[in-house]
C-alpha cells in the first residue's frame, strides 16, 4: 500500500527554515552519524516526491546544474511559472492536494510518496486526511522563529508514536503515524 509520508527535519521549536529560507543552522550537521543510513534507507521506499513550489525555487537555486531526484517522478504544487531541469522527470500543477492522490499514488508504481515539503504543502496533505506519516529528525538548534513543521489549524488527534532513535549529534529521529482516515 502506498505511503504518503513527510520526511523532514525541524529545530527543537518546530522550524524547518527560517523566515527567509535559510537552512545553515541544519546544513551544519550534514554527514551526522546515522544521517546518511537513514535517508537512504527511506528513499529506498520512495517511488514519487512532492513538493511545493518554494521548495522547487530553493532547490534549483542551490542546485542549479544538477536534480537531486534523478530517476524519481517529482511533483511541484505551484502558481508560478517553472522549468524543469534538463532531463528531471517532474510534473507541475495547480489545484488541491486531493484532486491529484491517484495520479501521484500511480507515479509512485506501489513505492511511497514523499511529501518533501514545506510545511505548507504537507499541512495540506494533512488537513485533507492524506498524510500517513511523519518522520521528522529533531535538530538540537533553536531558532525562535520562521517556517513552522507543520502548520495546521488543529488540534488533531493524537498521532502514534512508531519508533524513535538518536542519531549522531544529538539529533533524534521520530517516526509517527497520523490516525487512520475515516
Amino acid at each position: 500500500m502506498v505511503s504518503f509520508q513527510y520526511f523532514v527535519a525541524s529545530s527543537l521549536d518546530g522550524f524547518i527554515a527560517t523566515a527567509d529560507d535559510d537552512l545553515a543552522w541544519l546544513l551544519q550537521f550534514d554527514g551526522f552519524e546515522g544521517g546518511q543510513d537513514s535517508y537512504d534507507a527511506f528513499m529506498a521506499g520512495v517511488g514519487c516526491i512532492v513538493m511545493g513550489g518554494e521548495t522547487y525555487a530553493w532547490l534549483r537555486e542551490h542546485e542549479p546544474d544538477t536534480w537531486p531526484y534523478p530517476g524519481t517522478p517529482s511533483w511541484v504544487f505551484t502558481r508560478h511559472e517553472h522549468a524543469a531541469p534538463k532531463g528531471a522527470d517532474v510534473t507541475f500543477v495547480r489545484g488541491a492536494v486531493g484532486e491529484f492522490v491517484d495520479d501521484l499514488k500511480e507515479a509512485a508504481g506501489g513505492r511511497n510518496v514523499w511529501v518533501v515539503g514545506g510545511g505548507v504543502l504537507a499541512a495540506q496533505f494533512a488537513d485533507a486526511g492524506l498524510l500517513d506519516e511523519l518522520i521528522v529528525s529533531v535538530i538540537p538548534v533553536v531558532l525562535g522563529g520562521g517556517k513552522q513543521l507543520l502548520p495546521m489549524a488543529g488540534p488533531t488527534p493524537p498521532l502514534e508514536l512508531t519508533s524513535s532513535r538518536t542519531l549522531g549529534r544529538g539529533i533524534v529521529e521520530l517516526r509517527y503515524r497520523f490516525p487512520a482516515r475515516a
